[in-house]
């Protein structure tokens, strides 16, 4: 099965978890780190690809990266509305 995405972007968040994680002083290993503790296993290089918007991303996985961050959804999705203007 084919994952779908958004013109052809695979998610719309990737830009806010890397503007946080930064912001907290967080490499993409520390956030993997500490998405483990929470049981979410995701590798850096996941980490990576979700900031590159070319990794599809779970609600879950979502959930727990605003745990890490200690930020909101509102504030995961923020500014994303751009991806759904037309090109």
């Amino acid at each position: 099965m084919k994952t779908k995405n958004l013109n052809g972007y695979m998610n719309v968040v990737g830009s806010n978890i890397k503007k946080y994680r930064e912001l907290r002083g967080l490499s993409q290993r520390q956030l993997s780190d500490k998405l483990a503790l929470l049981g979410v296993n995701m590798y850096d290089s996941d980490i990576c690809r979700i900031e590159a918007h070319t990794l599809f991303i779970r609600d879950f996985e979502q959930k727990a990266i605003c745990k890490v961050l200690n930020i909101t959804y509102d504030q995961l999705f923020e500014n994303t509305d751009i991806f759904f203007e037309s090109k």
